[in-house]
């Protein structure tokens, strides 16, 4: 379905060779991957692992939790720091550390973070427990410079009064490991009823079994990234006898706030709070206990649940049970490696850089969404389908996130699918951006239709063993692009007035409908997009009546095309229109890296005036994807499209972190110049993504800035599906590690000049075909010339567009 998927598989392109700075993590994680992929070039049994950075994108709001966790792990263990930290943790050696807790998110936009429940804090106390330091203000620690540690399933940091603390995991459980210094006293630890990242406490209890050892806990929540009307609920079991290898000593409760109130209660072993009524910040409260003893090493065992303290007990039970600190920590590296694996590498003649880059997003992209399956709450109680939380977002996600996993993960894909599909039976509708268990904002369209179509498109032969029915599908696809939601900020579209204009008008009278009246331009661009995605699984239904009405529908996006509107002499750009058809004039500049004006809103707020979400109408004329030799013609043919796309990048209008720039840099291809697109995917690689902790541009987006770059790789390496079992080997003949740069270099071979598919020269040097390829696996041979100018052509068809003939049929 999607042809930036096919078309950059035949793009060459390669990474940078990245500058080291050392403050934070420890520079032994750098030495260790260097060493571990020299090391494989010599090795036919790699363990690819040992290639990854959890810490990439930790610095410059890359919003990456390094944390221990496995694939799409419930839980995530990682420390949370003051500061702007919605993961947890940051690299900024400036902010300190309040505790480790077990749920978080990764690459998510919340500003005030998501989860960080649960943080338990390692203190020593030596006037004893009156003394202990409970309330945040007062337990926070810096760490100590250059000691924090992660890997696939391992997390650790160290505290500048030298407390280690280190944490390995399961889906939904998993170890923390505390090392005190030898001769430091008694060991304390203050736990967390209230607390969260984002201070949204509204109710809970918790209760200390000192026979057992154990404190269980539970409560709501606000949702990080959604409506405040909606609580979420959940619990942990926390298990403190390491299976009776520790003994407690003393143990109580206590609570405080930022005014004066920090009393302590030795002996008492239950809370219960409701919310705070008149406002502000929370009460803060916990539990507080110590060991008997002085041991210098104190394991914690950790469930947690969405449903039930019992459940998060029975989760920590089955998946921890009396396993040790290292065996879990080799399951978890042991999933790890069977993810990472399904894409493989000639390590030997690849720069280190790019072997780390490559890999270290690939592990990003199996670390959300949440699969939180048996732990339904709300709406999905007790669901039999599979259930994933936090969806950040699918406007985020659906361009490369879910065609990545398509490549290689077709059971997850699956089962994301059928919890998208489950959405719908429950809801109404199928989810958006789902926060926290609770429905979270809308930014575009329906755009979980593009994910759903996507696999509709790729996998309908076999959906049903995956677990997807795709009839189902089709009338959730048709339920979001025909009925109109009371509530469109959370799912659905505001359809109603689309299929009326058209277009979604500005400043429309909208009677049956509540959603805010912004993004008109690009919800318009969005609608479309996801009306091709019905009308692509129409197709494979053969469903003709609707395939001809969907493809109608996708072709809307011209409605807001204003051939009026001129900037930097080039003509035409999108703008939102009127209802009674006039367009609203927009600079095509604001809200583009260039404008100027700082205070403008550009986002979800309701003073948002530009018609667009987070881009500029330069950035958003550029996104049909389904249709791009129709732009072109609007654009005014090739060599303008071309000269455009030149200024586009040039003048400083792209945006390699923002989601609707993902396409443009090879949309050089439509145009019949596709080494200009290998020119400006290096281009876009060399200068916003490295191995350092400020390595991707800004939000990760739920491993969005993760996968593209990985798209921006695909040509080079050998493929293999799990589920269908087929590999796919793609060799690059006449490679040279020169090319390997911002400007390649003259004389210097990077350039496509032959592509064959099991010893058939290619119908284009532009894109091929997943059916083909990845689907049926393979041998494809890439050809590569220094001759750039002999082979800037397509050499026969362009990738696929709607208004000439494309997309005409399924496989």
């Amino acid at each position: 379905m999607r042809r930036s998927m096919h078309t950059l598989s035949s793009v060459f392109s390669a990474l940078l060779l990245a500058r080291l700075v050392f403050a934070q993590p420890s520079p032994q994680v750098q030495e260790r991957i260097s060493a571990a992929i020299k090391a494989a070039a010599k090795s036919t049994n790699i363990d690819y692992t040992a290639f990854v950075n959890p810490f990439i994108g930790t610095d410059n709001f890359g919003d990456v939790c390094p944390g221990a966790s496995v694939p799409f792990g419930m839980a995530k263990f990682s420390t949370d720091l003051t500061g702007y930290a919605p993961a947890g943790y940051v690299t900024d050696p400036t902010q300190t550390i309040r505790g480790i807790s077990p749920l978080h998110d990764s690459g998510t936009g919340s500003s005030l973070g998501s989860y960080g429940n649960f943080e338990i804090m390692p203190l020593l106390c030596p006037d004893g427990f009156n003394t202990c330091t409970t309330t945040l203000a007062a337990r926070e620690r810096f760490r100590k410079n250059n000691t924090d540690d992660a890997s696939p399933g391992y997390f650790a940091q160290t505290l500048d009064n030298d407390i280690k603390i280190e944490a390995t995991s399961t889906r939904r459980a998993g170890l923390e490991r505390f090392t005190f210094p030898r001769g430091s006293g008694k060991p304390y630890f203050v736990l967390d009823l209230a607390n969260d990242l984002p201070a949204s406490f509204s109710g809970g209890t918790m209760d200390i079994d000192p026979d057992m050892g154990r404190i269980t806990i539970g409560g709501r929540w606000e949702p990080s990234f959604g409506p405040g009307i909606f609580l979420y609920q959940a619990f942990a079991c926390y298990d403190l006898l390491d299976n009776g290898a520790q003994k407690l000593d003393e143990y109580g409760v206590w609570t405080g706030d930022t005014y004066g109130l920090d009393q302590k209660a030795l002996g008492q072993t239950h809370l219960n709070l409701s919310v705070n009524l008149i406002g502000g910040t929370p009460y803060q409260s916990g539990a507080l206990f110590s060991y008997a003893d002085d041991p210098s090493e104190v394991n914690i065992r950790v469930g947690v649940s969405f449903v039930s303290a019992d459940q998060a007990c029975e989760n920590a039970e089955t998946e921890v049970g009396n396993a040790r600190f290292e065996n879990i920590m080799n399951q978890s590296k042991a999933l790890w490696q069977d993810k990472l694996s399904r894409i493989e590498i000639d390590v030997a003649n690849t720069p280190a850089n790019v072997t780390e880059m490559l890999y270290s997003s690939l592990y990003r992209s199996f670390l959300t969404p949440n699969n939180a399956t048996g732990e339904t709450q709300g709406a999905f109680a007790n669901t039999t389908a599979p259930y994933f939380d936090s969806l950040y977002c699918s406007w985020d996600t659906f361009r490369t996130f879910y065609p990545l996993m398509a490549l290689t993960s077709p059971t997850d894909f699956g089962d994301i699918v059928a919890n998208y599909i489950d959405g719908w039976r429950q809801t109404g509708w199928m989810p958006e951006c789902r926060s926290n268990n609770m429905p979270g904002w809308t930014q575009g369209g329906s755009d979980g239709d593009n994910i759903v179509s996507h696999f509709a498109v790729t996998y309908h032969n076999e959906a049903a063993e995956l677990g997807v029915d795709l009839n189902d599908l089709y009338s959730a696809l048709v339920t979001d692009a025909q009925l109109n939601p009371p509530e469109w900020n959370i799912h659905g579209r505001q359809v109603n007035v689309y299929k009326e204009y058209g277009y979604v008008p500005y400043a429309v009278f909208d009677p049956s409908s509540t959603g805010r009246q912004t993004r008109e331009g690009s919800r318009t661009l969005e609608y479309a997009f996801n009306d091709f995605g019905v009308r692509q699984t129409a197709l494979v239904l053969n469903n003709s009546a609707d395939v001809e009405t969907y493809t109608n529908r996708s072709l809307l996006y011209r409605n807001v095309w204003d051939p009026s509107v001129v900037s930097d002499g080039f003509h035409g750009f999108m703008q939102k229109r009127f209802p009674n058809g006039s367009f609203a004039y927009e600079n095509p500049i604001d809200c583009s890296p260039q404008d100027n004006d700082t205070s403008r809103a550009c986002s979800l707020t309701e003073d948002n005036e530009n018609g667009f979400y987070e881009s500029s109408s330069w950035e958003y004329s550029f996104f049909a994807p389904h249709d791009i030799a129709h732009l072109i013609e609007l654009m005014g043919g090739n060599e303008t499209f071309v000269n455009r796309l030149d200024h586009f990048f040039n003048k400083g209008y792209y945006l390699a972190g923002n989601e609707p720039s993902f396409q443009t840099p090879i949309e050089y291809h439509y145009a019949n110049h596709p080494t200009k697109s290998v020119d400006q995917v290096r281009n876009v690689v060399f200068t916003n993504f490295d191995i350092t902790p400020a390595g991707i541009p800004g939000n990760d987006d739920q491993a969005a800035m993760a996968t593209v770059l990985i798209f921006h790789f695909l040509g080079l390496y050998p493929v293999h599906n799990a589920f269908l079992n087929v590999s796919t080997t793609v060799t690059v003949r006449n490679f040279d590690a020169r090319s390997v740069q911002q400007t390649i270099p003259s004389g210097v071979a990077a350039y496509v000049s032959k592509v064959t598919i099991n010893g058939v020269p290619a119908a284009s040097r532009c894109h091929f075909d997943f059916y083909d390829t990845f689907r049926l696996g393979g041998e494809i041979e890439i050809e590569l010339t220094a001759n750039k100018n002999s082979v800037d052509s397509c050499a026969g068809s362009l990738p696929d567009s709607l208004s000439t003939g494309g997309f005409a049929s399924a496989r």
